[in-house]
């Protein structure tokens, strides 16, 4: 079975590899201005994913209830659930960093694209996979800082959940309600150039994810982390994944989803967002936090949930070509 090998991740690994290698240029004492770049950026995308989202199929979706309240809720509930539950066992204020990153990926809303690519190819139930990619997006931006206030301001001093809401509501929120606004007049011309917008987000992302890996190698955050620290932050997130993965065919399978409904429930339920993660990340944690650190299970997350439902979805499309080729005419 041949595997497709994501682009956008091999550019993130390269990228990380030039900022190991030329730290300076992303510093905080860089003239190069990533700041103010990256805040224009993220409100352009924002404002191309308004563009992009329909009232009419948002309203159209709404019918298949049942499906997308279990995707919301393992998204938003069981997700960061899972991770709480772990926090007894935080002891160090390193091992806290850590379980603050993994709660940070774990109260994200899914992904659009990948969710939309992989249930198209598994056969799944596309315009509930639109649906609920879109409406995740919308509901982070109000439930993702939720989740990080309760433990972020035990953390540090630095949390004020007012300001925070004021950057979300200026940087995301302004300019996704101004696109959906404009989505009837500009709305064909984001579908048209669809393939560039999305070259335009991820280019936008992996700086952002430069200047945080370059300011991290700058000042030295990774030197504590080993090769078996790595490997062990592999394993636990390819854990979380399978959980939360058999979890929500659990439920399905409970709630009597159809297998359509249940590919769906399983693959938005499961995907994380490495668009709203770095955008998040840039206002949610204060500067004195390793923004690269934070990121890291979330992008080891993005590597690896694009893999195993890449097969998964594969696998299933296998299947369902041999069931109409085995059904008789």
């Amino acid at each position: 079975m041949k595997i497709k090998v994501d682009r956008f991740v091999i550019a993130i690994i390269i990228v990380i590899l030039i900022a190991y290698l030329y730290p300076n240029l992303g510093s905080k004492q860089s003239a190069v201005p990533f700041d103010l770049i990256g805040t224009i950026g993220i409100s352009l995308i924002f404002f191309f994913y308004g563009l992009k989202l329909s009232p009419d199929k948002i309203k159209s979706g709404l019918k298949n209830w049942k499906l997308h309240l279990v995707v919301q809720l393992t998204t938003f509930l069981i997700f960061p659930l899972i991770i709480i539950a772990f926090k007894p066992l935080i002891l160090t204020e390193e091992s806290q960093i850590l379980w603050l990153s993994f709660l940070f990926l774990a109260a994200l809303p899914s992904t659009v694209s990948s969710s939309v690519v992989m249930v198209s190819i598994a056969k799944g139930n596309i315009p509930a996979a639109i649906f609920n990619a879109s409406i995740s997006g919308l509901m982070g931006i109000i439930i993702t800082p939720l989740w990080i206030g309760l433990f972020l301001q035990h953390t540090t001093g630095d949390f004020n959940i007012e300001s925070i809401y004021i950057s979300l509501i200026i940087q995301i929120l302004i300019p996704v309600i101004i696109g959906m606004l404009l989505q009837k007049y500009w709305g064909k011309f984001a579908i048209k150039y669809k393939n560039q917008l999305t070259l335009f987000d991820k280019t936008i992302i992996l700086l952002i994810i430069y200047k945080s890996f370059a300011e991290s190698f700058d000042e030295d955050i990774f030197s504590s982390v080993s090769i078996s620290d790595l490997l062990l932050l592999f394993t636990m997130v390819v854990a979380l994944f399978y959980v939360v993965y058999f979890i929500t065919g659990f439920i399905s399978k409970k709630l009597h989803f159809n297998t359509e409904d249940r590919i769906t429930a399983q693959f938005c339920g499961t995907k994380k967002s490495l668009v709203h993660g770095t955008v998040f990340a840039e206002i949610l944690f204060p500067s004195t936090m390793s923004i690269g650190f934070i990121l890291l299970p979330l992008m080891v997350f993005h590597a690896v949930q694009i893999f195993i439902v890449s097969i998964i979805a594969t696998r299933l499309a296998k299947r369902e070509q041999l069931n109409k080729e085995s059904t008789p005419l």
